[in-house]
C-alpha cells in the first residue's frame, strides 16, 4: 500500500500534540495510539474494545518512516508486576486482522489558512468484546518503529461488595451551573430582607458534590463526551458517544465501551428508561445506548436503541445492549416518520410497534397509556416546546407544523418533563415487578443548555425551574408508591455555560434611550441592583403585563417581564444586542448570517437593547460551553458517595457501586 522504508524520521514530542489547536488524533500524543488510553479506569467485568493505531505522517513537522507505518507492531498487557503477555493470549481472543487507511489534518491555524494539510498513513488493529475481571493495576504496551513505545496505565477499581439501591433515577440539567440555579432561585422564590422564604428542591437534597467536566483531549467538553463519562466512567473526545474516536473512515467501528444502562440490563435484567425534552437521539439520551464518534448520526442511533450496535456495524460482537429501552420519551419525530431522516427511510413508529411498544404522540395519550408494555412517546418534531411557551406564551406553539405524526398540524398538547418522568416511573415500576429487579432511568432537562446557547436566559431558567419542580414531584410520587427509600436520585449537569447575574436592568428606561452607552446606564449594580421584580407578594399582583401560572402555584415566577429584570451576561457569546427583556414571540436568535457569511447581530432580536461585541470566532452564532465545575445533588441509598469534589467519570462508578454492578 505504501512504499517501503527503513528510516525512522522525526518522532513526535509528547508536548507538541497537546499544544496544538488541531490534533493528529485526540488522546494520542505519540505516533503509536492505544485506546483505551493511559489513565483509564474500569468497572470489574465491563465490556470494552481496544483500538491500536501506528501513524506515519507523510509531511508536516512529524514525519515517520518515509510515510510507511510499522505493520509489525506488537501489543501486550500485564497485570500488576506480572509478565507482559501478548494481548490476544491475555484476553483469550483471536489475533485481529491488520487494517490500513489514510487520513489528513491541519497542524495549526496557519496550515488551515494556507490549505496545507498533513497526510497520515495508518496501520491498525482492533480487539473486540474484552473484559477485565480482576481488580488491580494493568499496563498495556504498544511497541513500534524499532524501539518506540506507548504505554497505557489502567486501573480496574475494587467494586462495592453489595447492592444499596434498588432503583436509580439520574436527572441531568444539560448545561446547568450553580450560577443558573442561583438565578432560578432569585426569580422564583420570595425573599424578605435577604432571606428566602422557600427553597428549590435541589437546595434540599441530602448530599452535595461537584464534578469536573474535562474531556479526553480538550478542557472544554460537549454533551456527547461528557455523557460518555457519566455513563461509562471513561473519558472521550468531543462529539463521541461511548467510543474512543479513532481516525478510521467509519464512525461506527471505533473502540466501544459498555454503558451503565447496558450493564444494568445485562447484569440485573431490569427495565431502563430515557426521558428528554430534546430530540430523543440527541447526545445526552443517545449516550445511554449508542456507540459512534459522530453524535449527529440520528437515524443510526435510533436503530441502535432498538436493535443494538451490531445493527449499524458488524464489528460489534458483545453479548450486551440496551435491547430496546422500556421507556423512550422525547422529541425528534423526524427520525421516526418514514423519510430521509429515519433509519433506512422506514416508518420507525411501526418498527417500534412491531417490537411490542405502545406508541403515544401527546400528553393526553401519555396519561392514558397502560404501564405494562414498553412505551415510545414522541411529542414533536425537533426539540420539545419550552416551559415558558407551553405555560406563559402558548400562542408560540401555533403555526409550527411540528406534529409528531407528520400530518402538518401543530404539537400543542406536549407533556412537560414532569409528566414524562412520572409516567416513565410508573411504566418501569410495573415492568420490574415480576422479577423485582428495580429500574434505571435518565431524565434530561435538555433545553437549559439549548436556551443558554441562544442567550435566551429566561427560557433556560424556566427549563431549570421545571427540572426542579419535576424532582420535587418525583420525590413525592416515589413516596406515594413506596419506592422512595429504595431509590438513589442523582441530579447533576454534563457541563457548564459562562452565565451569571450581575445586577438588574430598568428595561423601561433602557428602551427609552437612543444611545447605546446611555442604555447601559439602565443597569443597576451593587446598591442600585435592588431586589427581584419577579416574585410578587400575595395580594399585590400587578395589573399590567402579568401572566400567572396557576396550575403549579409556587416555585415559578408570577410574571416574566417586569420592568426591573435581572441583568445577566455570558462569558462566550457572538455579537448580539442585549435588552434584558423576555422574548415573548419565541426562543431567541441572537445572531444571524450576514452578507459575508459571518455571524452578525440579529437586527430584530432585542431591538431596544444595545450592541454587545462578541468574544467568539465569527463562525459561531451562539454561546458555547465553559470550563466550570458543575454541582451534584443526591438523595437515597448510596447518595453519601456523591459528596466532595471528583471527576465526571466517578459518577458512573458511584452509581455502579450503588447498584452492585461490579460485584455480580
Amino acid at each position: 500500500m505504501w512504499a517501503a522504508s527503513v528510516t525512522v524520521a522525526l518522532l513526535l514530542s509528547t508536548n507538541v500534540a497537546f499544544a496544538q489547536t488541531f490534533k493528529r488524533l485526540g488522546g494520542c500524543p505519540r505516533l503509536g495510539c492505544v485506546f483505551p488510553p493511559d489513565q483509564t479506569d474500569f468497572l470489574v467485568g465491563q465490556y470494552f474494545d481496544i483500538r491500536l493505531e501506528v501513524h506515519a505522517p507523510v509531511n508536516g513537522t512529524e514525519t515517520a518512516n518515509g510515510g510507511v507505518p510499522d505493520e509489525k507492531f506488537t501489543f501486550c498487557v500485564q497485570r500488576g508486576k506480572g509478565a507482559c503477555t501478548d494481548a490476544a493470549k491475555f484476553f483469550g481472543v483471536k489475533e485481529p486482522a491488520l487494517e490500513k487507511w489514510s487520513f489528513s489534518y491541519f497542524e495549526d491555524l496557519f496550515a488551515q489558512d494556507a490549505g496545507a494539510s498533513t497526510a497520515v498513513n495508518v496501520a491498525s488493529k482492533a480487539y473486540r468484546g474484552l473484559r477485565l475481571t480482576t481488580p488491580g493495576t494493568y499496563q498495556a504496551k504498544l511497541k513500534y518503529y524499532s524501539g518506540s513505545e506507548t504505554v497505557a496505565n489502567w486501573i480496574v477499581r475494587e467494586p462495592a461488595k453489595k447492592r444499596k439501591a434498588k432503583n436509580v433515577l439520574l436527572f441531568i440539567g444539560d448545561g446547568m451551573t450553580q450560577a443558573m440555579i442561583t438565578a432560578a432561585r432569585l426569580i422564583a422564590h420570595k425573599s424578605v430582607n435577604g432571606r428566602y422564604q422557600s427553597l428549590m428542591q435541589m437546595d434540599q437534597m441530602d448530599y452535595l458534590g461537584h464534578q469536573m467536566t474535562h474531556s479526553l483531549d480538550s478542557f472544554i467538553t460537549d454533551s456527547a463526551n461528557s455523557a460518555t463519562s457519566l455513563y461509562t466512567g471513561k473519558k472521550a473526545s468531543v462529539g463521541a458517544l461511548n467510543v474512543y474516536a479513532d481516525s478510521s473512515p467509519n464512525s461506527f467501528d471505533d473502540a466501544k465501551i459498555e454503558t451503565i444502562a447496558q450493564l444494568f440490563r445485562r447484569v440485573i435484567g431490569g427495565p431502563i428508561g430515557m426521558v428528554s425534552t430534546a430530540v430523543i437521539a440527541d447526545a445526552t439520551p443517545a449516550a445511554l445506548c449508542a456507540h459512534t464518534r459522530d453524535r449527529n448520526q440520528f437515524p443510526q442511533i435510533i436503530q441502535e436503541y432498538l436493535d443494538g450496535a451490531s445493527s449499524v456495524n458488524s464489528t460489534f460482537n458483545w453479548p450486551t445492549s440496551c435491547d430496546g429501552p422500556d421507556v423512550v420519551f422525547g422529541g425528534g419525530a423526524e427520525n421516526f416518520i418514514a423519510g430521509p431522516k429515519s433509519p433506512g427511510g422506514a416508518d420507525y413508529y411501526k418498527v417500534f410497534q412491531a417490537k411490542g411498544y405502545n406508541v403515544v404522540y401527546n400528553n393526553k395519550e401519555l396519561q392514558k397509556v397502560a404501564t405494562d408494555k414498553k412505551t415510545l412517546g414522541i411529542f414533536s418534531k425537533s426539540n420539545m416546546a419550552k416551559w415558558i411557551d407551553r405555560n406563559v406564551y402558548p400562542q408560540n406553539l401555533l403555526n409550527q407544523k411540528n406534529s409528531p405524526t407528520g400530518d402538518g398540524t401543530d404539537a400543542v398538547d406536549q407533556p412537560g418533563l414532569k409528566e414524562m418522568t412520572l409516567k416513565a416511573i410508573d411504566i418501569l415500576q410495573t415492568r420490574q415487578k415480576k422479577k423485582n429487579t428495580g429500574w434505571f432511568m435518565m431524565s434530561e432537562a435538555a433545553s437549559i443548555d439549548k436556551m443558554m446557547h441562544a442567550l435566551d436566559y429566561d427560557r433556560a431558567l424556566g427549563e431549570l425551574l421545571e427540572l426542579d419542580d419535576t424532582i420535587r414531584a418525583t420525590i413525592a410520587h416515589l413516596k406515594k408508591i413506596g419506592e422512595y427509600e429504595n431509590t438513589l436520585i442523582v441530579v447533576t449537569a454534563d457541563h457548564g455555560h459562562g452565565f451569571d447575574v450581575y445586577g438588574n436592568a430598568d428595561t423601561t428606561y433602557l428602551a427609552a434611550q437612543t444611545d447605546d452607552r446611555k442604555k447601559r446606564n439602565a443597569i443597576g449594580v451593587y446598591e442600585n441592583a435592588g431586589l427581584s421584580g419577579y416574585t410578587v407578594a400575595e395580594g399585590s399582583l400587578p395589573t399590567n403585563d402579568t401572566v400567572v401560572y396557576g396550575s403549579e402555584g409556587a416555585n415559578f415566577p408570577v410574571q416574566w417581564n417586569p420592568r426591573y429584570a435581572y441583568a445577566a451576561g455570558f462569558g462566550a457569546n457572538p455579537d448580539h444586542r442585549e435588552g434584558y427583556a423576555v422574548n415573548q414571540k419565541g426562543p431567541r436568535v441572537p445572531a444571524t448570517k450576514g452578507s459575508t457569511g459571518e455571524n452578525e447581530v440579529n437586527p430584530v432580536d432585542q431591538a431596544s437593547g444595545f450592541i454587545v461585541n462578541g468574544t467568539l470566532p465569527v463562525s459561531q452564532g451562539q454561546g458555547v460551553h465553559s470550563l466550570q465545575d458543575v454541582s451534584v445533588f443526591a438523595n437515597g441509598p448510596g447518595g453519601k458517595a456523591f459528596r466532595g469534589v471528583y471527576n465526571n467519570i466517578d459518577i458512573f462508578f458511584k452509581i455502579a457501586d450503588a447498584l452492585g454492578l461490579g460485584s455480580k
